[in-house]
């Protein structure tokens, strides 16, 4: 693996396997060091994610004290059931949680069978209680799109521009629906932010975030700028291409 400092973080490329035992790593790492009441690890949605769980859940790379007193959720859900093959949360809890006997007490899912607006109060309530008022996550999984969005701040949305504030929202996103998601604010309360961004179809997008002109509105994924002391950027080499 190598790695570099960027303007957006840690800058980690490596193979696909090194960089799944790298994300367990650090997350696992953060829980050791944490002095927060309650640990809390938010994974995010797509095929990276889905593979991550699958190869964490069959090597057993998590802890047994991590998946026994670690609180999961996601950071960042559609508005659909938790059974859809579409719920982020609905993934995780299928393909690691579950089978890795995570507790369900300590599995905290967006409030989808609410409306969106209920559902992030509700949310907000729920992180307080176990974080504290206005934090963050410990350990906040992240993904890019091919746009260069990440969470659910795709180009154009108004939560790169003002997000009250708060550190999760519900939005509407034209085209794509209700999403429920960690903001701006919120990822600047995070403790460790993760992202992986693997595959040749991500070069384009990575290369507009760490090289092209500042524009999140256009690249959503250079909000993680404003913390990048926190975040580490986990990459294939056909991701990294353009680079």
């Amino acid at each position: 693996m190598t790695e570099q400092s960027t303007d957006y973080g840690r800058l980690i490329v490596g193979s696909k396997e090194q960089l799944f035992i790298k994300a367990a790593e650090l997350a696992v790492e953060a829980y050791a060091r944490s002095k927060a009441k309650s640990f809390t690890w938010a994974f995010t949605g797509g095929s990276t994610p889905q593979d991550w769980y699958r190869w964490a859940a069959t090597t057993q790379a998590l802890p047994e004290n991590v998946l026994a007193n670690a609180h999961f959720t996601v950071s960042d859900e559609r508005h659909v059931p938790l059974a859809s093959d579409q719920s982020n949360f609905g993934n995780a809890e299928r393909l690691l949680l579950t089978p890795a006997g995570v507790p369900a007490a300590h599995w905290h899912p967006w409030a989808v069978d609410s409306s969106p607006e209920q559902a992030a109060e509700a949310y907000r309530q729920t992180m307080a209680s176990l974080a504290g008022p206005g934090k963050g996550y410990e350990v906040c999984f992240l993904g890019m799109g091919d746009d260069a969005h990440t969470a659910s701040f795709f180009p154009g949305s108004p939560l790169l521009q003002d997000d009250g504030n708060l550190p999760f929202a519900a939005l509407e996103v034209p085209g794509k629906g209700w999403r429920l998601t960690i903001t701006p604010a919120g990822l600047r309360a995070c403790g460790l932010i993760v992202v992986m961004t693997l595959g040749a179809g991500k070069a384009e997008a990575l290369h507009r975030v760490m090289r092209g002109p500042f524009d999140p509105m256009q690249a959503p994924a250079q909000i993680l700028s404003t913390c990048s002391d926190r975040v580490v950027w986990l990459v294939d080499e056909a991701a990294a291409a353009r680079l």
